[in-house]
C-alpha cells in the first residue's frame, strides 16, 4: 500500500501529522511536553527535506553544511556579542545548548532557507517563466532567487516571533523585537540563498514547498489564538 504513494505525498502527511498534534497540544492542552518537543519537531523536518531531495549529490551536502554552521555560528555571535540580530537570550525549550545557543538552531536556519529558496525557484519555474515568451536572463533569475527569497525568510521570521517569545524559544532584552532583528536576517539570509541558487544541485523539492505552506500556516494560527 505505501508504495501507491511518493515520498513527497509520506513525507507531508507526517509533517501535517506532528504540526496537527502540536498545535492541539498546544493551544488546547496546554501541554509543557509538546513544547518541549520542539527540537525533536525541526530534526523531523530536517529529516523529511533531506530525504525528499532528489539527486544528494556532493553540492547539496556541501550547501546543508554550510547553511548549518553558518547560521549556528551567526546566532552565537548574536546571543554572545548582541552585534548581530539584538540583545536576546534562548531558553531551554530548544534543548542543549553550546555557547548559549540550542545546537539545533543551525538546522533551524537550514529548514527556512531551503524551503524559502525552493518556493521562489518553483514559483520562477512553474507559474512566472511560463507567462513570458521568452527566457529570463539568468542574472535576473539569480538575484530573485536570492532576494525574493530573503525576502520571504523575513517574513516567516516576523510571522514566528511573538510565537516563540510566547514559547520560551528565546527573550529579547527589551521586550520589543527590533528592525535590526529583521535587517539581519534578511543580510544572513542573501548570503545563505546565494549559496543555494550558485551550487549545482537540483532546487526541486515539492516536500519543501510544503513544509513552508504547513509551517506557517501553523505559527499563523499559534499567533492568533495563543494566549
Amino acid at each position: 500500500m505505501i508504495n501507491q504513494f511518493s515520498k513527497y505525498q509520506i513525507a507531508t502527511a507526517i509533517a501535517i501529522l506532528f504540526h496537527t498534534v502540536g498545535l492541539v497540544g498546544i493551544l488546547v492542552f496546554k501541554s509543557d511536553l509538546i513544547i518541549q518537543s520542539t527540537a525533536f519537531n525541526l530534526l523531523l523536518s530536517f529529516a523529511l527535506l533531506i530525504w525528499t531531495q532528489e539527486n544528494k549529490q556532493r553540492f547539496f551536502g556541501l550547501f546543508t553544511a554550510l547553511v548549518v554552521v553558518i547560521g549556528f555560528a551567526v546566532e552565537v555571535i548574536g546571543v554572545n556579542t548582541g552585534y548581530l540580530f539584538g540583545n536576546y537570550q534562548y531558553g531551554h525549550v530548544l534543548g542543549p545548548k553550546w555557547q548559549q545557543v540550542p545546537l539545533v538552531i543551525g538546522v533551524n536556519w537550514f529548514i527556512v532557507i531551503y524551503c524559502c529558496g525552493v518556493c521562489v525557484t518553483t514559483l520562477l519555474e512553474k507559474i512566472i517563466q511560463p507567462v513570458n515568451a521568452a527566457e529570463p536572463p539568468q542574472v535576473l533569475k539569480a538575484i530573485s532567487v536570492i532576494t525574493d527569497g530573503a525576502t520571504l525568510a523575513v517574513i516567516f521570521d516576523w510571522l514566528i516571533e511573538p510565537v516563540a517569545v510566547k514559547l520560551g524559544y528565546w527573550q529579547w532584552q527589551d521586550k520589543d523585537i527590533p528592525v535590526y532583528n529583521y535587517i539581519c536576517w534578511f543580510g544572513i539570509s542573501v548570503v545563505l540563498l546565494a549559496l543555494f541558487r550558485f551550487l549545482p544541485f537540483d532546487k526541486r523539492n515539492k516536500f519543501a514547498v510544503n513544509l513552508l505552506l504547513i509551517q506557517t500556516m501553523f505559527f499563523l494560527l499559534l499567533r492568533t489564538f495563543l494566549d
